[in-house]
């Protein structure tokens, strides 16, 4: 049910944005979707803001006149976030891209929500700090913060919601709070950092982030295992994290998946199930940490081991595993993306993952699985022809049984990805309909007229 956008509103927009603001039917287009299988829904106005102040006095106009507001970053979120499932102004933030603050002896940081992770570390370069997070797009903070983001380096420096130490948001009334702090630990009031962290636009517009940062590593090595099936590979991920071995990313290729990176990125992989791992440290002890991988995972039949320090070959590697989704899509011309999302405890991982595999089998398909699997996270990459119906249909029972697999071991239907309008249903089997009526609750008290991204989560 789209909003009928008054002719007041429009004036006066345009009157406080001038060519900031567009009804463009394109750029309305553009700022419609995500990355992902869900149907384009534009909103009736695209407005690019630019400070802080701007975001106010557009929440505050679209307050006086009940419109919608969809937050909108670099547009790479797949669980139809961006969607404007009522019409309404699509904020987008690209502009508000300046890297207020880097403080080098607190280890931190502050942005505006548009800043690129790339752009951020590019900025860091030469204070020898870096900002870890890493969902393998080139995301806006403002968009990872809103989807509790994480990705491959995971299991050494943690997610989102791990490295945001304070947010700037705007209310839906255009009062602005700041939550958190510079403190590293804080036991003041409710942990509002973490309610906005993972809210996808639901509760407030972030206006600016602190985040952690981390020492750039001395010494950093790559390498990558073969083995003769997922579940041998996924056992020696369990030996290497019970046997303490200080891994910063350890990822899993399938051989579906390295089939289609092989065709995307022309490599010549063995196209076997695949462990990509790093490790960060001083020279001597990333040696030490890599021997010891290479011997545990050769406990379980792995073959092939190789290891590198050479900058350009780490970033081939990473390169092949980054390029994954791209090359899935590859594999179904004009496909549309469609990325699930189970994450459950690393002891059932093996299991999941199998009982997935042959799932895919008595289906007929051969969908590629990619994972971070330190932390029990991995996904199916399913591209899907524009208006094919039964693949559709198909890619949702396999989703479906997907996530009753996960549920079934304690674990749940997005590790990363978020809610969006994808996964609602599977939100209340999940928590529980008293656990989201919570979540209702608290939305319907900081935005009572639902017009943070309305349609969303809950």
């Amino acid at each position: 049910m789209s909003f009928s956008i008054p002719a007041e509103f429009s004036s006066r927009l345009k009157t406080l944005f001038g060519e900031r603001c567009s009804d463009n039917a394109s750029v309305r287009e553009q700022h419609g979707h995500g990355e992902s299988h869900h149907a384009v829904a534009p909103p009736d106005w695209v407005v690019f803001v630019e400070s802080e102040a701007d975001v106010v006095a557009l929440v505050k106009l679209c307050d006086e006149f009940g419109v919608p507001m969809i937050p909108f970053g670099a547009g790479t979120s797949v669980e139809g976030q961006l969607q404007a499932l009522h019409g309404g102004v699509s904020v987008g933030c690209s502009r508000m891209n300046r890297i207020l603050a880097v403080e080098v002896n607190d280890l931190a940081c502050v942005v505006e929500p548009g800043v690129t992770r790339e752009q951020l570390n590019h900025h860091l370069r030469d204070t020898g700090l870096f900002f870890p997070v890493d969902p393998g797009a080139n995301a806006t903070i403002g968009g990872m913060v809103a989807t509790s983001a994480s990705g491959t380096t995971t299991i050494r420096y943690g997610g989102m919601k791990h490295n945001v130490m304070a947010l700037r948001a705007v209310l839906a009334n255009g009062d602005v709070v700041t939550t958190g702090s510079g403190a590293r630990k804080s036991s003041a009031g409710f942990n509002l950092t973490e309610l906005f962290t993972g809210s996808e636009g639901t509760l407030g517009i972030i206006t600016q982030a602190r985040l952690k940062l981390y020492g750039i590593p001395e010494a950093v090595v790559a390498a990558r295992a073969q083995f003769p099936d997922v579940e041998r590979a996924v056992r020696s991920v369990i030996d290497l994290i019970q046997s303490g071995v200080a891994l910063a990313r350890i990822e899993l290729l399938d051989h579906n998946a390295l089939r289609a990176v092989n065709r995307y990125c022309k490599t010549t992989y063995p196209e076997s199930p695949t462990l990509f791992l790093e490790f960060h440290g001083t020279p001597a002890a990333v040696l030490e940490q890599a021997e010891m991988a290479r011997m545990l995972c050769e406990e379980h039949e792995a073959a092939g081991w190789t290891q590198t320090d050479d900058e350009t070959e780490k970033k081939r590697m990473w390169h092949a595993r980054h390029n994954a989704y791209y090359a899935a899509l590859a594999e179904v011309p004009g496909g549309k993306g469609w990325v699930t999302d189970v994450c459950v405890p690393v002891s059932r991982l093996a299991d999941c993952i199998g009982e997935t595999q042959a799932d895919l089998r008595l289906e007929g398909l051969q969908i590629p699985i990619v994972g971070h699997v330190g932390d029990g996270n991995f996904h199916l990459l399913f591209s899907l022809k524009e208006g094919d119906g039964d693949a559709l249909a198909q890619a949702q029972r396999i989703n479906q049984r997907l996530i009753q697999r996960a549920h079934a071991v304690g674990g749940t239907c997005t590790g990363e990805h978020g809610i969006g309008v994808g996964k609602k249903a599977h939100l209340v089997v999940e928590k529980g309909a008293a656990t989201v009526a919570v979540m209702r609750t608290i939305k319907q008290a900081l935005d009572p007229k639902n017009l943070f991204n309305p349609g969303k989560i809950v």
